[in-house]
This record gives C-alpha cells, structure tokens and sequence, in this order.
C-alpha cells in the first residue's frame, strides 16, 4: 500500500508545505471521524487533472464503517464522482441528496475541500454509514455539530492548526471525555465520559455553565497545576494544544480545540482522558528500572570486591601456580564486573559492547608482565547485545585475550645487555562484524602461534574449556582456533547468533 508522500510525488503537483499541511489534518482527523461517525477518504487530484487518487482513510471508532475494504492509493477518474469534481472545481461542500448503496448498505456522502492559503490542495470524502444511524441523542447532535463546524473549518482554511503537535502519545479521542465550550469557556455540554472525570477530580454536581479553567483551577491544587497561561488557553478553549493536570489521585490530559467555522471564534470542543493508570504504571516502570541498575552497580561492587579479595590472598601465597591461578580468578570475576558497571548505567537491559571489549583489552594488557608491549586492537563493531549475551561474551573474550598474551608472547631470558628488549612487540587484533543475524568476532596475534599438534577438543586448559563451555553451551555458537592466515600467529573465530 502506498503511502501519502509516494503517492503525491508520483501523481500530483503539491509542493513540501501542501503535504505537511495534509499530513497535520490526517494526524488529527480520528477527531472528526469520530465526531461524524463517519469514514474519510482524502482524495488527490491528479497532476494532468485526469481525477483524483486516495491519500489515505480513516475509520470512526463511534459507529459503523462504511468501507470495510482499503482504498488507499485507488484512483477514480473525472465524471465517475461528481461530488469529488464539484467540490475540488468550486472549493465548496458538496453533499448528496440521496444515499448511495454499496454492497446493500445505504451510505450519505459529503465531500470537504481542504483548503490552503486560499488553494484547494485536496478534498475529503466523509461516508456515513446509514444502518448505523437512529434518533440521536443529545451526545450524538452535539458530536454532530462540532463535525459540521470542523469540516467548514477544513473548508475555510483555518483546520488543521498550524501550532507545533502535541507531544503526547496518549492524546485523548473523543470517546474518552468530550466537552463543549463557549467562546467565554462555560461548559455548554459535557459527556457522560467527561463528567465522570471531573468527578474524579472531585467535582460535586454538573458540569453545564461552569466556567471550566475556574473550576479546574478550585479542583487541582496550584502545584500540579500547569503553568497559569497552558491553564487559562487550553481549557478556556482559546488554544489548539493540549495540557497534563493532576492532583495525588487523578492524572488528565486535556486537549482542546477552538472553533471557528467562519474564522471568529464561537467556542472550543475540549477532549479529556483519564490517565491515572497509565501515570502510575509508568511510575513503576521507572522505580523498576531504577532498581534494576541499582542491582547491577551493587553486584558489580561485589565482584570488585571479590576480586580484591582474590588479589590480596595472590601476593601472599608464596606457590606460584596458586598465585596464576588466583590472578586468572581476578581477570575472570574484573571482566563480569565491567559489564554489570556497563548495565549499571543503561536504561535498557542492553550494553554497547564495544566499550566493554576495548575496556577488556586495556585490562588484560594492563596486569599482564608484557605491560604496553602487546597492544590490542579493535576493528569492526559488536553493536548492542542483550546483558545476558555480554556477560558470556565478555568472560570468553577475556580468556582469549589473555591466552594470546601468555602464550602467543613468551618472555625471553634476560639478555646480558639490559638495554636489550627481553620480549618483542606485539599486536591483538580484535574484528567485529555482523552478519545476517549473527555475530563472527576474530581475535588474532602475531605471536609464537599454536603449538605443533594443538587440538581444541583435547586441550586440558581451563581457560580454554570455559571458552568452549560458554561459546558452544550459553552462546549456542561455535568456535575454531588455527594459525593466522597470513605470517606468524594464531587466531581465534568465534561465530554466535544474535537472537
């Protein structure tokens, strides 16, 4: 299906402002949908004036559609919609006298030019759907009204508004709380839907003829208020906008719109949503999320610790394989740690793990007796991983590293000359990529290489078992270890999926 700007490129001569003026009605146009129980079709005209192409559709949420298939991007040529001719030719409301029937079902039709520095830009189709219509209600005849007034606006070029939208996601539709003003605020009809809100703010009695920015402004206290200028233009009806108030129990979004059929001012329709639990859940979402980097700060200051811990009974063991050892434990427990610290600042549950893969090799060249001689570094990128990939990726990233450190350079015997270099430089080089839903990471030395005969499945190395444990177990990945495809060294793939 096509959407509104391929459609203008394609078939029509407006320019950028026609079609953000046509993308603003359609971003408030639910409104008069809902108010017209009615379907709208916006219709195009045609570059070489050959008809008129659909725009785009909306369906009322209030009553029956009258076009229960898509018509988006369908075209209709001159002479076959009379109304659609008239109305764009005359930049006039057209409606028909009698119902047309489509598929058994009786439908009025009226067509609105959509009128923009005095050009008719397009023209909107209103449907309504006869089946659906009985001896309206006074909520009806009001909602009746303010379509008609709203379509003469559309007609008059003073609808859409041409402020800066609402930044709010959960704007409120009609169905929630609609509201009639007049052009000195009074609440000249309230909804059911409406009144119940106010009286969740504490409202005792009606609504009608109550001056409705007085009456918020005794129902909130001045310090959940908005500002004394959002208060007054929104709900005196004399600003397109909208506005959040609230006391300790009620949370509203109120949006108003102000009328102006003939482009003086006659009064506003005021759309008020109760969001009282949407507040109070996104609330807890946030003390959540709090609590969740909380954790992962704690837990990292106890894996610091434990580290510590683990460092300090090192130097006092005196056997030098139960120091390695420890040392190993140290670098294995520091590297979960960078990536809780990581998390601990995130708001989501996802760690850019480029950060900790860098931070991972500063560490191990850092505590390593080679010191800045072997210098690793990064190509490619890992992107963003869930904290549950990082933590794994990170522990086998980290015995890599080291394994290639220790092994791929070996110290020499001290030399006679102490100004003689008793290792050689060297460099890691961590690549990154991903591809088609997974992640390939390379981690190659230039050092010694791989001793004659290694195989990976007979190693008896601890760090190399938990690398395979982790790769192949927690990863569902696989890994390879082999020499360097070009000169000396070896080097390490590791290939894991990314869902």
């Amino acid at each position: 299906m096509p959407s509104l700007l391929e459609l203008v490129r394609a078939h029509t001569d407006l320019d950028d402002d026609d079609v953000a003026w046509l993308h603003r009605l359609m971003a408030d146009w639910q409104i008069i949908a809902d108010l017209s129980f009615a379907d709208l079709v916006l219709w195009l005209p045609d570059r070489e004036a050959r008809g008129f192409w659909a725009g785009g559709q909306m369906r009322p949420t209030t009553g029956p559609t009258s076009l229960p298939d898509d018509v988006m991007g369908t075209f209709v040529p001159v002479g076959r919609r009379r109304m659609l001719d008239e109305s764009y030719q005359f930049g006039r409301l057209v409606r028909e006298g009698d119902p047309e029937w489509r598929d058994d079902v009786p439908v009025r039709v009226e067509v609105i030019p959509v009128r923009r520095s005095g050009r008719i830009i397009a023209v909107v189709a209103r449907n309504t759907n006869l089946l659906g219509v009985r001896t309206p209600s006074r909520l009806e005849l009001s909602y009746l009204q303010t379509a008609a007034e709203l379509t003469q606006m559309i007609a008059g070029g003073w609808f859409p508004p041409t402020g800066q939208r609402s930044g709010h996601a959960d704007s409120p539709r009609v169905g929630d709380g609609f509201l009639r003003l007049d052009a000195a605020g009074k609440v000249a009809y309230a909804s059911p839907n409406a009144l119940s809100v106010y009286r969740r703010l504490g409202l005792h009695g009606d609504l009608t003829n109550l001056v409705l920015a007085d009456l918020t402004r005794e129902l909130v206290p001045p310090r959940r208020r908005p500002d004394e200028e959002s208060l007054s233009a929104v709900l005196g009806g004399r600003a397109d906008r909208d506005t959040e108030i609230a006391t300790d129990e009620v949370a509203l979004i109120v949006r108003s719109i102000p009328l102006r059929p003939l482009g003086e001012r006659i009064g506003a329709v005021i759309l008020v949503r109760d969001v009282t639990d949407l507040r109070r859940r996104d609330r807890e979402l946030v003390t959540k999320d709090a609590t969740i980097r909380e954790i992962h700060h704690r837990v990292k200051n106890n894996l610091q610790t434990v580290a510590a811990l683990l460092r300090l009974q090192a130097r006092r063991t005196s056997q030098p394989e139960a120091r390695s050892a420890l040392e190993e434990a140290v670098r294995r427990v520091g590297s979960i740690a960078i990536v809780h610290e990581t998390l601990s600042q995130a708001v989501e549950e996802t760690v850019d793990f480029d950060e900790i893969a860098d931070r991972l090799g500063r560490m191990v060249t850092d505590v390593s007796v080679l010191g800045d001689r072997v210098q690793v570094r990064r190509t490619g990128s890992f992107g963003v991983l869930p904290s549950e990939t990082a933590t794994a990726l990170a522990m086998v990233l980290t015995e890599t590293l080291q394994n290639a450190v220790e092994h791929g350079y070996p110290a020499l015997p001290d030399p006679p000359d102490l100004s003689e270099t008793s290792v050689r430089d060297g460099r890691i080089l961590i690549d990154a990529r991903r591809i088609v839903g997974r992640l390939h990471v390379s981690v190659q030395d230039d050092g010694v290489g791989l001793p004659s005969g290694f195989d990976l499945e007979g190693s008896t190395s601890l760090g190399l078992s938990i690398v395979r444990t982790l790769v192949e177990s927690e990863l569902g990945g696989l890994i390879e270890m082999g020499a360097a495809p070009v000169g000396q060294g070896a080097r390490v793939q590791i290939d894991v999926p990314l869902s």
